[in-house]
């Protein structure tokens, strides 16, 4: 469907936003400012960045993994497939991108989680779709008691003095060479795995939960039957959902009490987000726009480890080292052009090709076999 894969490649944009701030500062994990770039105008680009982009575009691909996991059962029922052991492989591909991803390109790394999670999201395939949902927001819930909980607990709180030391440590981890930058990467993974099982990981379930629910009722398939819905999803998400992103940017992505409301409005923010783009992509010029960003959507794991490569490249001491050497306004024009050129390349690449690179690995786990057609119809392999 060019809709789906086309909001897969926006929600990839917004990835790159978000991470690209993680590779061009050794202080970003640690939730204080980096001290060469902390004018007032750079906390401004910050503060813009969190309000429109943290917290909704792993949320929006979440939601895409759910969706399009109804998709592929689908598709092996028609086909008379055993969906199980296709399934299960595809996990274990995703499984070990992730650690390659985690290990030598990105700490933050969410396919390891999506695999895990994709085995949950199997055993809950037979569920109703209102228990479905359901359970959506009760994981929702529980992240957002946790935060509360742990912020009136006082447990978490940023100790600036402490956090400006790592950040100047972790810069120069990764300003060294390959064996320093991964030994960074390796500690900073470790200290992540907290917060993906008590936050991230009940969030992306809670997403592939709301996105099974809408693959079943076809929701991105036949738009003109839910029109009315869109709308609804729209008023209440930018509503309720840039009221809850704006006390996450005012209060500063690292507190508890931000992360919490911005939890609770998170999916209501991706929501509206998919929902204009749907509504916009019916038009003649959103049209135009969706089968830009479709070919970015149909090969988004190439598109996603590479954004990861690039960023590595461009940032740390394996490539150009300039970590801590850009400001955020100009962080944010390298996210832009990163991922227009990778607009084009997938262009080109899919104009040729039927899968993209990783895409074609991650097939051939899956079924077992080294897909037979690398090159379109026209095109010689």
């Amino acid at each position: 469907m060019q809709n789906v894969d086309a909001l897969r490649g926006f929600a990839l944009f917004g990835i790159l936003v978000v991470n690209i701030a993680y590779f061009a500062s050794g202080y970003a994990y640690f939730g204080v400012a980096d001290p060469a770039h902390d004018s007032a105008f750079d906390n401004g680009v910050r503060i813009l960045v969190t309000l429109l982009f943290e917290m909704k575009f792993y949320l929006l691909f979440s939601f895409l993994f759910g969706y399009s996991f109804t998709i592929q059962t689908a598709a092996a029922e028609r086909a008379g497939a055993a969906f199980r052991p296709r399934h299960f492989r595809r996990l274990t591909g995703l499984f070990l991108f992730g650690v390659l991803n985690a290990v030598l390109l990105f700490y933050g790394d969410i396919l390891t989680t999506y695999a895990a999670l994709g085995l949950i999201l199997y055993a809950m395939r037979g569920v109703g779709t209102r228990t479905a949902l359901i359970t959506a927001g009760a994981l929702v819930g529980w992240v957002v008691l946790l935060l509360t909980t742990l912020k009136l607990a006082g447990v978490a709180e940023i100790d600036e003095s402490a956090a400006f030391a790592h950040g100047r440590a972790s810069a120069e981890g990764f300003a060294g060479g390959f064996g320093s930058v991964v030994a960074e990467r390796l500690d900073m993974t470790g200290s992540l795995i907290s917060t993906l099982l008590m936050v991230q990981g009940p969030m992306a379930l809670a997403m592939f939960l709301i996105g099974l629910a809408a693959g079943r009722r076809h929701l991105l398939a036949d738009l003109s039957a839910h029109t009315r819905l869109l709308r609804r999803i729209q008023l209440w998400g930018f509503t309720v959902g840039l009221a809850g992103s704006l006390t996450l940017a005012l209060s500063g992505s690292h507190d508890l009490a931000g992360a919490a409301i911005a939890s609770l409005t998170g999916p209501p923010l991706a929501g509206a987000y998919a929902a204009t783009l749907l509504r916009y992509f019916e038009t003649a010029r959103g049209a135009r726009l969706m089968n830009a960003l479709a070919p970015a959507g149909r090969m988004a794991l190439t598109n996603y480890l590479g954004q990861q490569l690039i960023c590595t490249l461009i940032f740390t001491g394996i490539g150009a080292g300039l970590m801590g050497d850009v400001a955020p306004l100009t962080v944010l024009g390298i996210a832009v052009t990163v991922f227009l050129c990778q607009l084009l390349f997938s262009t080109y690449w899919m104009r040729h090709h039927l899968y993209g690179p990783a895409e074609w690995a991650l097939r051939a786990l899956s079924y077992w076999e080294l897909p037979r057609h690398v090159r379109k119809a026209g095109h010689t392999a």
